[in-house]
């Protein structure tokens, strides 16, 4: 503790700061009243980060102290902001009423907001989780590496698994596994060492939670699971024999409870995760085939998760994106989904009916959460309310459902009407954010609290019937009924109303007050209504929050049926999201087979098609198969679209494996344990790496695990580097892909070295293709058509100038190349740079365009193999099928003859 705090003697900073000391790693926010104050060194950290005004406060003989505050009622923006910018915030509440307090209110800290614990919707995404994940190694006797126990909790939502990893590839598998949950904060043992973790930290702005060792003590952690699940054993869920990562969830465990200071009843399931049910996506195919991020920026915008994503609650866009990350393997699952997207897609009135349905239920699973925290609002169990309504229609319309899925969906859900019926017989129609006195128990669900509004409100009225009564009673007519602050209400006998009566103060009067003119007394009646009166409003509140913290508790209670159904409605908002999808992109559903082909005709990119419209997107034929076409070798200028066929492919692959119909005319796809991708290129700066070295790490990864059931998306492999060296790369990877048994996975590999395409001669699975490209007056027109056969140039000066170089430097490459294609020296020129007319530059083209090229099938260029070449025109021939060739394709074939027939001759 700061020698500042230490220096106070008041009794408000004694408690500030022994509050301090629990939590000195926390902003501590104190309740004073109507503002959450914070002091000395927390003061200053709060007025820097939230840029509020730090003050001084007086603290008698001690001097002042720092002191910055704000409004209780705006908190939560201010704690969402330091959340944010990676701090903990300690909330310290009045826990009793001021006015009732002798002496010092009590304070106690009730929750503790981090990164990875936070409920409050300020700063939560309602389609994305907010997972908190500990990690612990533990090295068995005997064994030189660990064993990894992850554990994983969202308590917005009620979410909590474990599961462990003690592979060879262990660090990259959690690394993975990190970026497909995107965790927000990660415990660790204090004493762990994990600098394979230090790149994702700096990536990703993580915050990392140092805990004491011994709250990953595999045994205490096990029996606080047993006694959280109030079961005799793991066994149950599957999770018996995992000591990593029970040692790991025991700590998450602990640390919420430390951290929400109240019951978590909502997280009462202990899942167990393992990977073999899911296809595996490392975080560089993650990111490369932007799935649920960008690569220039960290917004779904133009994502494949922008596209498919239209789901009606946050439930439904959260398993939207798990399903987006963690495709499926199983082809009878695969199938069930297909059929429930399927009838969505084939009945109007389903979707209809669902989707009305599903357009009044917002967040279950986070409001349950709030509810068994103790934070839940009025509007949040309100909006709860209608979400339950909405249950039962949802249910009846996926009964005659023709999808076996949609029907045990709708077997499963549990309208919950007695929690719905009390809801609304408790709820106002509209109910407030916060409680407010009055307006938010719905008249005649408790008599009591009826009594005092109608008392409160009509209070005028009751004491003049009190009056009129009393009158009647005593036989006083002009009996009178007053109030003055000092004795509250009174009723009051004159001498000669009394001497009326008989001298002697009515039965059940007590006096109270002497006058010169008479008496005033009270009775017992008169001041429980006077207390009631007086003390309405705060009686009305203090009621309200008692019978709504009661109601909040029934929610609670039944935490777990609510998140069940919450899982069910979630299931159903992201197959009809898929089914709005399919229909509004012309998708079809695909074949799912095992046999390893993958064929898809006319296959589209997602993406890209949804925000290009003019030109509309060319649509392009997948071919893979293990027999004939494992290994697809693409060629073709830069930005004629390789990079883009590519992607697509891997995409519609995916997207048939999460359940979705794809973009094409009919697509056949293999049942795909991974997708592997190395496309792209940058510099991991913060992992002190070049592009050469990331791309050779990604490569590595995929050589090493890549299977016969994988699909490989190669781009342009070894251009980081020299020439040669490149291109042996490529070639060694080429072949290691092509013949290493059990690894030859289905292979689309796009690159610029052309010595490649004479591969296929040697290789019966691997098939040239490239990019058609249509000369016009020395001008290129690509057509982003994927076509068979080799490119026969790189165009890479047209890409250039269509890029937007300087013609100088555009003409000067004209120059310079075709000196190079007639075997003449090139000497530099040095001087300075002219402009040069547009005669100028077409001559310059054109005449690098009629200088005699080199053969590369003549004997003077270093032959590939020792085979004898082939004629060129007759093995470009011999790949064209005239039946399926579009009239724009059989142009370019032409095209492409004329050009190897000008070139020999």
């Amino acid at each position: 503790m700061t020698a500042s705090l230490d220096a106070f003697s008041t009794p408000m900073m004694r408690q500030y700061a022994g509050l301090k000391r629990e939590y000195p790693d926390a902003i501590l926010f104190f309740r004073c009243g109507d503002f959450y104050e914070t002091y000395a060194e927390d003061a200053e950290e709060a007025g820097r980060l939230l840029n509020i005004i730090v003050t001084r406060k007086g603290m008698g003989k001690d001097g002042d102290v720092a002191m910055a505050g704000v409004p209780y009622h705006a908190a939560e923006g201010y704690i969402a902001k330091l959340v944010r910018a990676g701090k903990r915030v300690a909330v310290a509440e009045q826990t009793e009423d001021p006015k009732q307090a002798k002496g010092l209110v009590r304070r106690e800290v009730m929750r503790v907001v981090t990164p990875g614990t936070a409920t409050d919707e300020a700063l939560l995404e309602d389609k994305a989780n907010n997972y908190l994940v500990a990690l612990c190694p533990i090295k068995a006797k005997g064994s030189s590496t660990p064993v990894w126990g992850v554990a994983v909790a969202d308590v917005s939502t009620g979410f909590f698994a474990l599961s462990e990893t003690s592979a060879d590839d262990a660090q990259g598998r959690l690394l993975n596994e990190l970026e497909r949950l995107e965790a927000k904060e990660i415990l660790l043992p204090d004493d762990a060492e994990a600098p394979f973790l230090e790149p994702l930290f700096l990536e990703r702005n993580l915050t990392v939670s140092n805990r004491p060792r011994d709250d990953f003590r595999p045994e205490p952690a096990r029996q606080l699971l047993l006694d959280h699940f109030r079961v005799q054993s793991l066994e149950g869920y599957g999770a018996e024999d995992l000591t990593a990562g029970i040692a790991a969830a025991g700590a998450l465990l602990r640390y919420l409870k430390q951290t929400q200071r109240s019951a978590i009843a909502h997280i009462a399931d202990l899942r167990v995760h393992f990977a073999q049910g899911s296809m595996v996506l490392d975080a560089v195919t993650q990111r490369s085939l932007e799935l649920v991020r960008g690569l220039q920026h960290e917004s779904r915008e133009g994502t494949l998760l922008s596209v498919i994503d239209r789901t009606q609650t946050p439930m439904g866009g959260r398993m939207m994106r798990a399903w987006l990350l963690q495709p499926l393997c199983n082809q009878s699952d695969i199938e069930s989904r297909l059929e429930a997207v399927g009838d969505f897609v084939d009945h109007l009135n389903l979707r209809t009916v669902v989707g009305e349905a599903l357009r009044g239920v917002r967040d279950l699973e986070r409001i349950v959460g709030r509810a068994s925290i103790g934070n839940a609002g009025p509007r949040d169990l309100g909006t709860l309310r209608e979400g339950l309504r909405r249950l039962p229609a949802l249910k009846q319309a996926l009964a005659s459902s023709k999808s076996n899925l949609l029907k045990d969906l709708s077997s499963r859900i549990d309208p919950l009407d007695d929690l719905a019926d009390t809801l609304a017989e408790a709820l106002v129609e509209e109910p407030p954010t916060t409680l407010s006195g009055g307006q938010v128990i719905r008249e005649g669900f408790s008599p009591d609290l009826d009594e005092i509004k109608f008392t409160a409100r009509n209070s005028k009225d009751w004491i003049a019937q009190f009056r009129a009564r009393e009158a009647q009673r005593v036989g006083a007519e002009k009996l009178k009924v007053g109030f003055n602050k000092v004795f509250g209400y009174y009723i009051e006998l004159t001498k000669a109303q009394l001497r009326a009566i008989g001298g002697e103060p009515p039965e059940g009067y007590i006096r109270k007050q002497t006058i010169a003119n008479g008496e005033r007394f009270i009775t017992q009646e008169l001041k429980e209504k006077e207390d009631i009166i007086l003390h309405a409003e705060d009686r009305i509140a203090a009621l309200e929050a008692q019978l709504f913290d009661e109601l909040r508790r029934r929610v609670a209670d039944r935490a777990v049926d609510v998140l069940r159904d919450a899982e069910i409605v979630a299931q159903i908002d992201c197959l009809r999201s898929l089914a709005e999808t399919a229909i509004s992109g012309r998708y079809v559903r695909p074949q799912i087979n095992d046999d390893g082909l993958i064929e898809i005709l006319d296959g589209r990119h997602p993406v890209l098609e949804a925000i290009q419209t003019d030109p509309p997107f060319v649509a392009n034929d997948v071919m893979l198969s293990p027999d004939d076409c494992q290994v697809a070798l693409i060629t073709g200028p830069n930005m004629a679209g390789k990079s883009t066929y590519i992607r697509q492919a891997a995409l519609l692959t995916l997207m048939a494996h999460m359940g979705s119909f794809v973009p094409a005319r009919s697509a056949n796809i293999a049942l795909v344990d991974r997708i592997f991708t190395r496309v792209g290129a940058h510099d991991a700066l913060v992992r002190g790496q070049s592009t050469f070295l990331v791309e050779m790490t990604e490569t590595a990864n995929i050589l090493r695990n890549a299977t016969s059931r994988s699909l490989v998306i190669l781009d342009e492999i070894g251009r980081g580097t020299s020439t040669y060296d490149g291109l042996s790369i490529a070639w060694a990877v080429c072949e290691y892909l092509y013949n290493t048994p059990g690894q030859r996975a289905k292979t689309l590999f796009a690159t610029h070295y052309h010595e490649l395409t004479a591969l296929e001669a040697a290789m019966p699975r691997l098939r040239n293709f490239h990019v058609a490209v249509l000369e016009e007056k020395q001008r290129i027109v690509f057509l982003y058509k994927l076509i068979p056969g080799p490119a026969d140039e790189s165009y890479g000066i047209h890409a250039a100038e269509f890029a937007g170089v300087p013609a100088p430097v555009v003409h000067r490459a004209w120059e310079i190349l075709g000196r190079l294609e007639a075997g003449e020296a090139v000497a530099p020129r040095v001087g300075e740079v002219g402009e040069e007319s547009e005669a100028k530059a077409m001559t310059a083209k054109k005449k690098a365009s009629i200088l005699p090229k080199a053969d590369p099938w003549s004997d003077r260029q270093l032959s590939l193999f020792d085979t004898a070449p082939p004629n060129p025109a007759v093995e470009r021939l011999k790949l064209v099928d005239p039946n399926r060739l579009t009239p724009l394709e059989a142009l370019a074939v032409l095209a492409e003859l004329k050009k190897i027939s000008e070139t020999r001759n």
